[in-house]
This record gives C-alpha cells, structure tokens and sequence, in this order.
C-alpha cells in the first residue's frame, strides 16, 4: 500500500510530496496532465517562502533563477517603501516564474525519492478506517493509506468529498496571456505608465525575445473561465483602455481569472486532506496564492509523516486544519480589501487615499507588509513568551546559520546553556548547543516547520512540551 497519493503536481503538491520524502513517507504524486503548463500564474516568492527553501536547503537553486526586488507597493499597488528592519533575513520578493518553482519542486521531489505520474486523473475515491481508494480516469485503482487534494481550485478531490466551498462569486475577470509585441519599448512603457495611473489591473512586463505578459481588466465576467480568451478579445481590451494593442500577436497561451474568495469549510476529512488552491481560492492582489499553497504544504508535511509512521501526537494532524485555515481566511479578507481598494468607484477611490495616508505610519506599513510577505503568521500555542507559535528568522550562530541546520526536516532544540537534554526524543529532535548574539532567550524548540514549540531553560518544562508536539518518548 502506498503511504500516500498526493493529487495535483502543482507548487503545492510538490512540496508537501518532498516534505513526506524527508521522513522516508512513500509519497505518488498524480498529475492529470501529461506536460508541465506553460501557463505563468505566479511570479514570485515572498519572504516566507524564500524561508522555506533556505530551511530545506534549496534556496540557492532558486535565487540562480530568479531576480530579486523591493517589497514596496505590495498592498494594492499602493506606492510606498517597504519598512526597515522587517523580522527577516530576506527582506525582497524573489521574482521566479511559477513554472520555473515547479521544474525546481520536481527537481528536488525526485531527488529525495518521491514518484510522479503524470497523465493520470483521479475521477473517484472512497475510504474506510483503514485507507483510501483512489480511481484513476484509465481505470486504475491504487490504495493508500491517506490522499491529500492539492489539485486547484476546481479540485475534483474536494468536489467527491463533498466538501463545502463557500464564499464569494467573481464579480470582476481580468484577462492574461504572453504574446508579442511590436511597439518600441520606450512607447509601451510611457503608455502603460499613464494607464496604471488609474487602472491598476493592465499591464504589460517584458519576459525577453519581444514576448510579454500582458494583464487587461476583461469586459465582463465570464460563465466558463476554464475557457481561455481569444486574442482579439485581448487585444480589444487593451485598445479600450490604452488605445493601442501595441502590435499584439502570436500568442504562447491565454488566460482568464476572476476575484471569487472561497474557502472549504472543511481541510480533512478522515483520510483525504486539502491543501493550496483546493482549499482556499482568492485574486491574486499581493501575490500569494502560490506562497500561501507551499505554506500549507510546509505545516502539513511533517505532521502527516508523523501520522504514517505512527509517533504522532494524538490530534496533531487536527493542527493542520486549526493552523492554516485562519491564516487563509485572513488572506482572502485581505485581498478581497484589496481588489476594493483598486476599484475605480468614488467610494473605493477615496477609502484608497485614506489607506495610503495611514500607510506613512510605519507600523501601519509593517503590518500589512507582514500580511503579504507572512512573517507575520503565528499559530495559537497558549500562553507564553512573545515567540511562541511564530516562526523564527534565520539567525546567525557561533558556528553557521540556524537554517542550515534545519534540511532534514526533523524538530530542533537550539540550547544557548548546554545543559538541556532532548532524549527519549532524538529520533525526531536534533540537539544544537550553540550561541547567537540575535537570539535572547536561553533556549529554543522549533517544530520542523520552523514555528517556535517552546522557549526557556528549565529541563522539566521542556519535557513536558515535547510530547505536545513530537510524541511520546522512546527508551
């Protein structure tokens, strides 16, 4: 029997397909395509994200491939700079094309042994107390002992668990494709610049070869959206609002998304789970529906891996659920304030220049930063110091960087004193004495998803808070 089938080999299943890896969990992902898109969603890693490929030591694949920029105008396309000093050692996005993040999730997925199918399209499952069913479009059945839906936001793994998605209809598209261009540059960009004056949805950003991404608000709202524009129907709306088309042909692909906010009620059930688009769609303002997927992965992983190889905690794969759905909800409410926020509407409009007035306090800034970039992410873990449930930063040490300690993926006890001890518990917990001048508090405990478990130095105290986490004790 399979340990467990992830559906969908997007970001997010990636991920989450690599993390099981790490604890020696037979993961299969299934891909019902047979070829990686084509089609660039997403552009880039927020800080969180760009965290969590340091954490499992992939991030220097990442940052050969990608450029680095400011963090400024991230909330709405509301110009301001970003904070200084933000608790993060990567203060920038990490502009990389989704479909490069995916052939660098595939990459390193093979690399720690995780099987991927492609061409293989799960139309049906069922479940019992001991596994999952799983049958695929060709007539294949498979077992495994769970499923998790990582297949988007038409997820098929939701719709056959009869999962609620509730929330809001799309009441505005907007249009996307790469094409070519023949306008000289210089005019595109004085043009463009004068139309985001006002309608921050166009656009259009130069990929190389004369080819760009072009973003236009469509002139409705579609009744299919899997259904891709046409090109005169972009190159209408461009015209409509720059009066040119820019010399607009020889499209590479074209697409249509909506601002539908929706969330499943529900991100297990028994066996099945739900993570990423699957779980939680929303406008793409801000730019964090592909971080916010890889972030779902990242909790689930190891507390799925845990289940399967039978140390975990009781209820601790109930944590997944109670963690990651109050951060979407909170994405979805931000970027729904977002889209209101770029609205050409009087109302919108003057609620816009208020927000930006108050984005010149810098704790107003920092916080809706924090929002975007999710350093600002922390999980309820009961009373305690200040650091409880939130992730640490990276932090340098005596003798390297707290992140480079982290690639395996298991617990960690950072010991400022020497005098802690993690036995009973070395099988899932690595001890590192060692000092950090950025570090203020005796001890730490971090969860392999990086989140701090526990902070102090008393050793009972300890004890009685691993189990909470990584299980009873062995020996």
């Amino acid at each position: 029997m399979i340990d467990v089938i992830v559906a969908g080999g997007g970001p997010t299943g990636l991920m989450l397909a690599g993390e099981l890896r790490l604890h020696g969990v037979h993961a299969l992902v299934l891909e019902k395509d047979a070829e990686p898109t084509r089609i660039v969603r997403a552009l880039g890693l927020h800080a969180r994200s760009v965290e969590i490929m340091d954490q499992r030591g992939l991030l220097e694949r990442f940052l050969a491939l990608g450029r680095q920029y400011p963090l400024g105008g991230f909330f709405a396309g509301i110009a301001k700079p970003a904070p200084e000093r933000l608790d993060t050692s990567y203060p920038y996005v990490l502009s990389i094309p989704q479909t490069v993040t995916e052939r660098l999730l595939t990459e390193h997925a093979i690399e720690v042994g995780v099987e991927i199918r492609r061409g293989c399209e799960l139309v049906g499952l069922s479940q019992d107390e001991h596994g999952v069913t799983v049958e695929l479009a060709d007539g294949t059945r498979l077992r495994s002992r769970y499923l998790v839906g990582c297949d988007g936001g038409r997820s098929t793994v939701r719709k056959l668990l009869g999962v609620d998605f509730p929330g809001e209809p799309s009441r505005v598209d907007t249009l996307l494709g790469e094409v070519e261009l023949t306008a000289e540059p210089e005019t595109l960009n004085a043009v463009v610049a004068e139309v985001r004056k006002t309608q921050l949805r166009f656009g259009a950003m130069p990929l190389g070869d004369g080819v760009y991404r072009v973003v236009a608000p469509a002139a409705g709202v579609a009744e299919d959206r899997a259904v891709p524009p046409t090109l005169d129907e972009l190159e209408q709306q461009v015209r409509e609002l720059a009066g040119t088309d820019f010399g607009m042909h020889s499209p590479r692909w074209l697409s249509r998304f909506g601002d539908a906010t929706r969330q499943a009620e529900r991100y297990r059930v028994d066996r099945v789970l739900l993570a990423g688009d699957a779980a939680h769609i929303h406008p793409p303002t801000g730019g964090q529906g592909l971080n916010l997927g890889i972030q779902d992965a990242f909790n689930l992983g190891w507390k799925l891996a845990a289940e399967v190889n039978g140390w975990a905690p009781e209820a601790l794969l109930d944590t997944y659920q109670t963690e990651r759905h109050p951060v979407a909800a909170d994405v979805l409410n931000n970027t729904r304030a977002q889209m209101e926020l770029m609205s050409l509407e009087p109302g919108p409009q003057a609620v816009r220049r208020l927000v930006s007035e108050l984005m010149d306090f810098d704790d107003v800034n920092r916080y809706l930063i924090e929002k975007i970039i999710a350093i600002g992410v922390g999980y309820d873990f009961g009373e305690g110091h200040e650091l409880l449930g939130r992730r640490l930063r990276d932090v340098g040490l005596k003798r390297g960087r707290l992140y480079e300690l982290m690639h395996g993926g298991r617990g960690l006890l950072l010991d400022q004193t020497g005098r802690l001890s993690v036995a009973g518990w070395a099988d899932r917990v690595d001890h590192v004495v060692d000092v950090s001048e950025e570090l203020d508090v005796p001890a730490v405990l971090l969860r392999p998803d990086g989140h701090v478990a526990w902070v102090g130095e008393d050793q009972q105290d300890l004890a009685a808070r691993l189990p909470t986490w990584f299980g009873a004790a062995v020996g």
